[in-house]
């Protein structure tokens, strides 16, 4: 795919969808809720070795939700942490490609049953619409990796380089790639200094493929770490790979501003997939019940949202299948023309 291509990619899914695209929620959740046990620093990544099964029946959740885009399970998995369980370096890089061949099954058994079954809104509220689908491969920050919390924080610590972070990235980028995702998904950034890891690392590996870049703020104002969002998202801006830039696993509530911050220097299309709202306890590895706000509260926000400009909308931690059809039911009509402003 050459870079005259490259927005092509998001401009015809944001056509097809008639202006906003639809984006996946939380993960981890999910997974747990079907069974597993997550209590891993690999955290969602550890289905890939355990039940890889359960990772494409979430993603069919989400698309059976209407979902155009589902993200894969590799925000936690890097080389670096699988080798630090045992796996051999070759085993690490399948585990990653793995990622992205589950997520792009689970989009060829949807469209067998969009096939198979009736186009459209089932009565069971399972939405079979054959659509154009993009696989966005996960790239998690080095925090996540730590699995101490510090992509809430952003703190990498004065030793951290830009250097050092490419280096940790490479190697993980390149096998993502190669998997045939749609697209690169770097979520959660919670600093400039890995933005621009990321932006340097896809010159330097001539990379074609179209990313995205989502940072993540806990004042509504910056980045996690403190740094300006504005500085954040016109390195995105700047980087000709990207094809969205935007927020996510930020409360609902910090959205409208942190918009209205990027869109002054954003040109490409704002992806917003916040969580649930509720509060994430570092210490204990735990989501803090009860701290968030309801689906229908969520979805309240989210015409305001694509008023201010965002044109690719979903949810992130603590978010639902349950909250990404009630998004899908929320946008305006899908037709093949974006609905007039």
């Amino acid at each position: 795919m050459g870079s005259v291509e490259t927005p092509s990619l998001m401009r015809d899914l944001l056509k097809q969808a008639g202006g906003v695209a639809v984006v996946d929620g939380g993960l981890a959740t999910e997974l747990e809720r079907h069974g597993a046990d997550l209590n891993d620093p690999l955290w969602s990544a550890k289905c890939l070795l355990t039940s890889p099964h359960l990772i494409r029946t979430v993603h069919l959740d989400y698309l059976e939700a209407g979902a155009d885009i589902i993200i894969t399970a590799s925000y936690q998995a890097t080389i670096q942490g699988f080798e630090a369980k045992g796996f051999s370096t070759e085993e690490s890089e399948d585990l990653l490609r793995k990622s992205v061949e589950i997520a792009r099954e689970a989009r060829d058994i949807y469209y067998d049953r969009c096939t198979e079954g009736s186009s459209g809104d089932g009565g069971n509220g399972i939405i079979l619409k054959h659509r154009k689908i993009l696989v966005a491969a996960s790239v998690g920050s080095y925090g996540a990796y730590l699995a101490d919390g510090s992509e809430y924080s952003g703190d990498y610590g004065e030793a951290m380089t830009l250097g050092t972070l490419k280096d940790f990235h490479r190697r993980r980028v390149q096998v993502l790639a190669e998997a045939g995702p749609d697209l690169l998904a770097f979520e959660t950034v919670p600093n400039k200094l890995e933005a621009q890891a990321y932006a340097e690392l896809l010159e330097e590996e001539n990379m074609e493929l179209p990313a995205w870049f989502s940072f993540n703020s806990k004042d509504g104002v910056n980045v996690v770490s403190g740094d300006s969002l504005l500085e954040c998202a016109s390195i995105a801006e700047s980087c000709k790979n990207v094809v969205a830039v935007g927020i996510n696993c930020t409360p609902p509530r910090f959205i409208h501003g942190l918009l209205t911050s990027i869109t002054k220097v954003a040109t490409k299309p704002i992806i917003v997939y916040p969580n649930s709202g509720e509060s994430y306890d570092a210490d204990r590895k735990m989501w803090v019940q009860n701290t968030g706000v309801s689906d229908e509260d969520f979805v309240s926000y989210v015409n305001k949202w694509c008023e201010v400009g965002a044109s690719l909308v979903g949810g992130c931690c603590r978010t639902t299948p349950k909250t990404i059809r009630a998004i899908y039911r929320t946008l305006p009509k899908r037709s093949t023309t974006p609905p007039e402003q």
